[in-house]
């Protein structure tokens, strides 16, 4: 029966334990290397994830800006009608009717919300744990 090719004749004049060290050598660079470019890789994913964060902040802050001006652009257009001091109090006033509105639904939404408890799972820990109880109980009677 003809065996395989032995490994020094494969890998020249070789011994196994250089064939081990060689081999802990190269998965150790191999490694090295995977964590290289594991590094690289969030390195890069971390500044787009930042600069996106910054430019969304940005967006809100010009919002903002646009927000206010709308108002003041309401205002202006009511004071053609009215006088602008009038026309300040209407628009303030519907500000703050539509911030109470949102404040009443946004209070009843938390309210159905309920507690931050999962409440199907601790009962459902409180019903293991009365049968493990009463199984013991039993288990010594």
């Amino acid at each position: 029966m003809r065996e395989g090719p032995s490994v020094s004749s494969v890998h020249g004049d070789e011994t196994t334990g250089e064939l081990i060290a060689r081999l802990s050598t190269q998965t150790s660079e191999l490694l090295r290397g995977e964590i290289r470019l594991a590094q690289a890789e969030i390195s890069q994913k971390v500044k787009y994830a930042g600069f996106g964060a910054g430019a969304f902040g940005a967006a809100g802050v010009l919002a903002l800006y646009g927000g206010g001006a709308l108002v003041a652009t309401v205002i202006i257009a009511l004071a053609l009608v009215l006088p602008a001091w009038l026309a300040a109090l209407v628009v303030t006033l519907a500000l703050f009717l539509l911030a109470g509105l949102l404040a009443v639904v946004g209070r009843s939404q938390v309210k159905h919300a309920g507690p931050p408890v999962p409440e199907r799972a601790v009962e459902g820990l409180k019903t293991d744990v009365r049968t493990v109880k009463e199984a013991r109980e039993h288990g010594h009677a």
